[in-house]
């Protein structure tokens, strides 16, 4: 019998052209700062894109089949029946899902469904302030972040929660029956973690916390749910419908090395130092992705303030009574080019109850972070985003989506990243991250949760248009959807925003590289001893960037190839009059010009 035999060469590594993010298209409502466009969904199946326009409260449906020319198909206007506001969409199963407050908002609000022509199909009652929703990946059921914020004035206060959806028996056969509300009640009156914020007038933990955006396991077992001003997430057991934990994110260090933030919006520079402060995560997106055999979450440090008629929390780092010991220069620290302008919390701080502060809180991490279920924190991308943004768009750093002013947001939570979401793309893992404030999307590579890597900054912003004026692009980008090649319409990964500043959707296309090819001359024999005058060997199997040229030879006793001198990947060898060992050189060139060879000695015991 006959054994064949596999020798392998390596060479160098070759890689493909770079990541790349290019707007093809896009579609405008021409709704300057009024919610024009925010929370995006996309059906595969139709190829339709569904946004909600808050301003005009709808759900406008596109068709994305042809990414440069979205084209308008229809406008889905919530009956007042089910609610006074559409707050986000989501779509699964054929079917979308909208999430529609009530009027007064603290009133349980509504999830309405309908087909994907906008045909009604059933609606059920929920949480107060239903926001953020998600289908699970089994697609048995849908998730609904009920924030329960309070009224203006703070009399009216109503729990934060997180209704489950059971559709299993089919969207139109759902009743209320199948709605089950997991709440925080068991945690009132316990002692939490210390960085998770209760804070709210008067308020439980119940009430205090405001559900803002959902993860969910690849099992559907499990869900994370962002509690943004708590600086929190909760855990929820979807089958039981419990809130099982409330996990404290810690605070960030501003003082320490890659942990930087450009403080003041009136030093007229770009100043990305450290300082003594602390950052509160407060995570608005959430996404739950796997890699190295485990499950992740991803964070999007946007922040968030309470500010109502009775209660406000922020306050300038120059009109607090700072502590002597803890801030000896207080002085210095609170002119405006230092943290005098800096907006901090005043709800956290005073840690001796003194009246003065001993420590300052931002709003924000001004970040990304990964996770693992436990709420440990893995990577935080530091000042990155600040860093990046300053080198490629120095002229107009930290400037708001409203206004081309540079330095603007550097004293509130600076580029404000808000929407975040995983996709897997030739074999690796990216995350889209969302800047609100100086706009656009950052891309890095995540296949390692523990060091991830930057790839791109796209933005579609002009600069030099003006916000009010509609000529200034894409501003204020509130959710973030990737597409994979599979999913997209035209054959290739797009990246959508939904820009709520200026109304806009801007499609993308991604050049994504291909996996590092590794350049390897594989030759197979049929074994290493013949008797037959002619044995074939073969090196098709060789690898690389496409196409190879290949590239025979013999050495040691003569021998001929066929066909000779011929590039080929398979050849027959026929060897001399003489016995002994022969030996074949197969030299593999790319197309990047990268090479390998590999040989083979074969024993020639013939006649």
């Amino acid at each position: 019998m006959k054994k064949s035999l596999l020798l392998l060469a390596l060479a160098s590594v070759a890689f493909a052209q770079e990541f790349t993010v290019n707007k093809v298209g896009g579609y405008s409502t021409n709704l300057f700062n009024q919610a024009g466009a925010e929370i995006a969904a996309y059906d595969a199946g139709t190829k339709r894109l569904f946004f909600v326009n808050a301003q005009a409260n709808v759900i406008e449906g596109l068709d994305v089949s042809t990414p440069s020319r979205p084209r308008p198909l229809f406008r889905l206007f919530i009956s007042s029946l089910y609610g006074a506001a559409v707050n986000s969409v989501a779509v699964g199963n054929g079917v979308i899902a909208a999430a529609v407050e009530a009027n007064p908002k603290t009133d349980p609000g509504s999830v309405v469904f309908y087909d994907l022509n906008g045909n009604f199909l059933s609606a059920v009652k929920v949480g107060a302030l239903p926001d953020m929703l998600i289908f699970t990946p089994d697609g048995k059921k849908l998730l609904v972040a009920n924030e329960g914020e309070p009224n203006a004035d703070y009399s009216v206060d109503p729990e934060g929660s997180v209704s489950i959806i059971d559709i299993s028996k089919g969207i139109a056969n759902v009743t209320q029956a199948d709605v089950r509300t997991a709440d925080f009640k068991a945690f009132n009156g316990t002692t939490l973690d210390p960085s998770v914020r209760i804070y709210g007038p008067r308020a439980t933990v119940a009430q205090d916390v405001e559900p803002e955006y959902i993860a969910i396991s690849p099992d559907s077992k499990t869900a994370w749910v962002t509690l943004q001003e708590a600086n929190a997430i909760g855990v929820v057991d979807i089958d039981q419908a419990r809130i099982t934990r409330i996990v404290g994110l810690g605070f960030k260090d501003h003082s320490l090395a890659g942990n930087g933030l450009d403080a003041s919006d009136r030093d007229n520079r770009i100043n990305i130092a450290n300082w003594p402060v602390f950052g509160m995560y407060q995570p608005d997106a959430i996404a739950a992705f796997q890699a190295k055999g485990k499950t992740w979450l991803i964070t999007a440090n946007e922040g968030d303030a309470r500010e109502y008629t009775t209660f406000a929390e922020e306050a300038r780092v120059s009109t607090l009574r700072l502590d002597p010991t803890k801030f000896p220069t207080a002085s210095t620290l609170q002119q405006a080019g230092n943290l005098g302008r800096l907006t901090v919390t005043r709800s956290t701080g005073d840690t001796d109850g003194d009246g003065d502060f001993d420590a300052l809180y931002v709003l924000g991490g001004r970040s990304f972070s990964i996770w693992d279920t436990t709420g440990k924190l893995v990577f935080d991308s530091g000042d990155q985003f600040e860093q990046i943004t300053s080198r490629l768009f120095p002229d107009y750093f930290n400037a708001s989506n409203a206004n081309n002013t540079r330095d603007d947001r550097s004293d509130n939570k600076g580029p404000e990243p808000e929407g975040v979401t995983v996709t897997e793309l030739n074999g690796r893992l990216y995350a889209f991250i969302g800047l609100e404030r100086i706009g656009g999307v950052m891309v890095y590579d995540i296949t390692d949760p523990e060091k991830p890597v930057y790839v791109a900054y796209t933005n579609s912003r002009d600069f030099k248009g003006n916000p009010e004026a509609g000529t200034a692009g894409d501003l204020g980008p509130e959710g973030v959807l990737a597409l994979t090649a599979a999913q997209s319409p035209n054959g290739k990964p797009l990246l959508i925003t939904s820009n709520e500043t200026s109304g806009s959707i801007a499609l993308y296309e991604m050049n994504v590289p291909a996996p590092a090819v590794t350049v390897a001359a594989k030759i197979v024999a049929q074994g290493r001893d013949s008797f037959a005058r002619e044995m074939g060997l073969d090196g098709s199997t060789s690898t690389g960037v496409a196409p190879l040229t290949y590239q025979w030879r013999s050495t040691g006793p003569t021998a001929a190839l066929f066909p000779a001198a011929a590039n080929t990947p398979k050849v027959t060898v026929q060897f001399g009059q003489g016995q002994g060992a022969y030996t074949f050189e197969l030299t593999v060139t790319d197309a990047t010009g990268a090479k390998s060879s590999s040989t083979v000695s074969i024993n020639y015991f013939g006649r």
